[in-house]
C-alpha cells in the first residue's frame, strides 16, 4: 500500500485495509487463535491459579472460559460485519468517537505489546530453572525473575526473533504456526495423561477441602493468576480480520473455536498438576496452596511435576516438554507481536498516532508499527522481569478493552443497520449487558494493586492525545494542547510516585506512600481537570467526542474505591467483603452501560462507511447525536 497521507480524509477506514493481503484460510485463523492461547500460560498458570484458590482453580478455568464466550458474543456480530486488522481498538472510534477510542486504543495496545516479553521471560525461566549455570534467573522476594545481563539480553534476542518472524508477512506467520500449533496442542495433551497415571486424589480434598481458600478467590484467581491472560487468543481472529478469506464466516467461527479448544485443554491440565503436587519435593508444608509461587517447583511446574515421578517414561516426556517451554512460549509471543503491531496500525487509520504507522512493507506488514511495537516490548523486561509479576497488568489492560463490545453492538444497531450482519447476535438487549458486565467483573477482580497499575498506564497516554491527535485535527491550538499535556504529565507521574501504588515490587504500597483519599483525589482531579481543560479549549467536534466519554470515566474511577474497599483490595477486614464488592461493581457497571449506549453517536467513520457500502444513508444519520 503507498504510504498514507496526512490529509487522507474519511475515506480511511473503508481503504486502509486495502493494502493488507487476504490470504488467511478459516484453518490458519484458528490455530491463530489457539496457538495465542496455548503459549507460557499452560506452563506457568496452573501452578499460579492453585497458589491463589487451590483445587478450586479448576471452577476457575471453567468459569473465566464461559465469561469469554459472553464477550466474544458481541465482537462475533460486528467482527463479521466489519473484519478489520487491529479489529478491537478500530470498534470503538465509530460508535464513541476518538477521545475513547484513543483510551481503549491505548490500553488494548499497552496489553498487546506486553505479551512478547512475557512470552519471552517464560522460555528463559524454563530454561534457566533447569540450566542455574546459565545465570538466567535471579531471586526477588522469593519470586525468579531475570537476571541482568544475562537473562534480559536474551530476553531481548527473542524479540528480535518475534520480529523477523512477522516482517515476512501474514501468510509466513499462518503457514509457520500452523505445525507449531499441532506441536502445542499434543505436547499439552501428553502431560495430561502422563500426569494423571501419578496422580495423588487427596491434592483435592485432604488440604482444606476443594476451595481451601474459600470462594472468593476463584474469581480473583480468574483475573491475576494467568487465567484469563491465557484465554485472550480469541481475539486473534478479530484482528487479523482484514486479512483472511471470507471473513464474514471465518472470523465468528474462529472466534468461539478458539475458546473452546483452549479451554478444555486447560481445564484438563489444572486437575493433571493439582493431582500431581509431591508438596516435599516443592520443599513446602501439605496444604500450603498461596507459597506454590516461592516453591522450588515455579521456574517449571510441569517439568518438576514429571521429574519428581522418577518413571523413565515420564523423564522422556519432561524432555520434550522443556522443548516445548521454548516452542510454546516462542510461537504465543511472535503471534502477539503481530497483534500488536496491528493495534498500532488501527491507532493510525484514525490518526491517533502519525500516519505513517499504516505504512506497509512488500509483505503487506506495517513496518514501522511492528518496529515501535518491538522496542517497547523490549522495555517491559526492566520494570517487571517475571512472568507472575506481569501476568496480572496484562489481563487487566487487556480486559478494559472489552467492556466496548457489550456497549458497541447496540450502538451501531442502531447507526448502522444496514451494513449485513452474517452473524447475527439473537437477543442482544439481554446478551450485550451480560458480555460488558463480564468484562467489567474480570477487571475488578483483577485486584487494587494491578488496577492502580492498568489505570496509571491508560491515563499516561493522555498527553499524546493532546500533543497528537486533539491539535492535528483541529480541535485545539498547538501550544494550549502542548502546555496541558506536558502539565498533565508531570502532575500524574508525581502522584504515582507519591501515592505508592506503582511499579512496587511486592504489588502493595510502598513504605511511606499517601492514604488512598490522598491517592484518589489526587488522581481523580488531576484526570477530570485535563479532561475538562481539554473541553474547554476545544472546538464543537472536539467537545462532542470528550463528552460522550464520560461514561467510561466514570466506570474506572469508580472501580477504583470499590476495588479499594473490597475483597480484592489491601485491607485486612474489608468492608465490602465478597459478595458485595462484586455486587456493587455489577451496579456501577449498569449504569455505566446504559450511559455508555445513550451515548454512542453516529461518528464520521460509520457514516462513510455506510456510505461507502452504496446502501445511503438514514435520515436521522444527518447530526451527530445520541442514539
Amino acid at each position: 500500500m503507498a504510504d498514507v497521507e496526512e490529509d487522507a480524509g474519511l475515506g480511511q477506514f473503508e481503504s486502509a485495509d486495502l493494502g493488507l493481503k487476504r490470504t488467511m484460510s478459516f484453518t490458519q485463523l484458528l490455530l491463530l487463535g489457539v496457538s495465542a492461547q496455548i503459549g507460557s500460560g499452560w506452563l506457568f498458570a496452573v501452578l499460579s491459579a492453585a497458589g491463589v484458590a487451590g483445587p478450586a482453580a479448576i471452577l476457575a478455568w471453567i468459569i473465566a472460559s464461559f465469561l469469554v464466550g459472553l464477550i466474544a458474543l458481541a465482537y462475533a456480530e460486528i467482527g463479521s460485519m466489519l473484519p478489520r486488522s487491529g479489529a478491537i481498538v478500530r470498534y470503538t472510534y465509530l460508535t464513541h468517537g476518538s477521545f475513547a477510542g484513543w483510551i481503549i486504543g491505548w490500553a488494548y495496545w499497552l496489553s498487546a505489546v506486553t505479551i512478547p516479553p512475557i512470552e519471552a521471560i517464560a522460555v528463559i525461566t524454563y530454561l534457566g530453572g533447569k540450566w542455574p549455570s546459565m545465570n538466567f534467573l535471579t531471586k526477588q522476594n522469593g519470586v525468579d525473575i531475570l537476571a541482568w545481563p544475562n537473562g534480559i539480553v536474551f530476553g531481548i534476542l527473542l524479540m528480535i526473533l518475534f520480529f523477523i518472524l512477522n516482517y515476512f508477512g501474514a501468510k509466513f506467520l499462518s503457514e509457520s504456526n500452523r505445525w507449531v500449533t499441532i506441536w502445542k496442542l499434543v505436547l499439552p495433551t501428553l502431560t495430561f495423561l502422563g500426569l494423571f497415571y501419578i496422580l495423588d486424589s487427596s491434592n483435592f480434598h485432604a488440604f482444606g477441602g476443594f476451595a481451601p481458600m474459600g470462594v472468593a478467590p476463584i474469581f480473583h484467581a480468574i483475573a491475576s493468576s494467568g487465567i484469563i491472560f491465557s484465554l485472550l487468543g480469541f481475539r486473534q481472529a478479530l484482528d487479523y480480520g482484514g486479512e483472511v478469506r471470507n471473513p464474514q464466516r471465518n472470523v465468528p467461527l474462529a472466534t468461539f473455536g478458539s475458546i473452546v479448544i483452549p479451554m478444555v485443554i486447560y481445564t484438563l491440565l489444572q486437575v493433571a498438576f493439582i493431582g500431581a503436587i509431591r508438596w516435599a519435593s516443592m520443599g513446602l508444608s501439605p496444604g500450603d496452596w498461596n507459597l506454590l509461587e516461592t516453591g522450588s517447583w515455579a521456574d517449571g511446574p510441569f517439568f518438576h511435576a514429571l521429574d519428581s515421578a522418577n518413571l523413565a517414561a515420564l523423564t522422556a516426556l519432561g524432555t520434550l516438554l522443556l522443548i516445548d517451554a521454548a516452542v510454546s512460549p516462542l510461537a504465543t509471543g511472535w503471534v502477539y507481536l503481530g497483534t500488536a503491531t496491528r493495534t498500532g496500525y488501527g491507532l493510525a487509520v484514525h490518526r491517533n498516532i502519525p500516519p505513517m504507522f499504516q505504512n506497509n512493507n512488500k509483505f503487506g506488514i506495517p513496518w514501522i508499527a511492528l518496529i515501535v511495537s518491538t522496542v517497547v516490548g523490549c522495555v517491559f523486561f526492566v520494570p517487571a522481569p517475571s512472568w507472575y509479576q506481569l501476568v496480572g497488568f496484562i489481563s487487566a489492560a487487556a480486559v478494559l478493552t472489552y467492556v466496548m463490545g457489550g456497549v458497541g453492538l447496540p450502538v451501531m444497531r442502531k447507526t448502522a443497520p444496514e451494513l449485513p450482519r452474517p452473524f447475527f447476535l439473537k437477543a442482544a438487549g439481554f446478551w450485550s449487558p451480560v458480555g460488558y458486565l463480564a468484562a467489567v467483573l474480570i477487571l475488578y477482580w483483577a485486584g487494587f494493586s494491578t488496577l492502580a497499575n492498568v489505570f496509571t498506564a491508560t491515563f499516561i497516554g493522555l498527553p499524546l492525545f493532546a500533543w497528537y491527535y486533539a491539535w492535528k485535527h483541529g480541535w485545539m491550538a498547538p501550544t494550549p494542547a502542548a502546555v496541558l499535556g506536558a502539565v498533565f504529565m508531570a502532575a500524574w507521574i508525581w502522584i504515582a510516585r507519591e501515592g505508592g501504588w506503582v511499579l512496587t515490587a511486592s504489588g502493595g504500597q510502598s513504605k511511606g506512600g499517601w492514604s488512598f483519599w490522598t491517592y484518589f483525589i489526587a488522581f481523580t482531579v488531576a484526570l477530570v481537570a485535563f479532561c475538562v481543560i481539554m473541553w474547554a479549549l476545544s472546538n464543537a467536534e472536539g467537545r462532542l467526542h470528550i463528552e460522550r466519554s464520560a461514561w467510561l470515566l466514570w466506570l474506572l474511577l469508580g472501580t477504583v474505591p470499590i476495588s479499594y474497599y473490597g475483597f480484592y483490595g489491601p485491607l485486612d477486614n474489608p468492608p465490602l467483603a465478597f459478595p458485595w464488592g462484586t455486587l456493587l461493581e455489577m451496579a456501577l457497571g449498569l449504569t455505566a452501560y446504559y450511559w455508555g449506549v445513550r451515548s454512542g453517536f453516529a461518528t464520521d467513520e460509520i457514516r462513510d462507511i455506510v456510505d461507502s457500502r452504496g446502501r445511503g444513508r438514514p435520515k436521522e444519520f444527518a447530526e451527530s447525536g445520541p442514539v
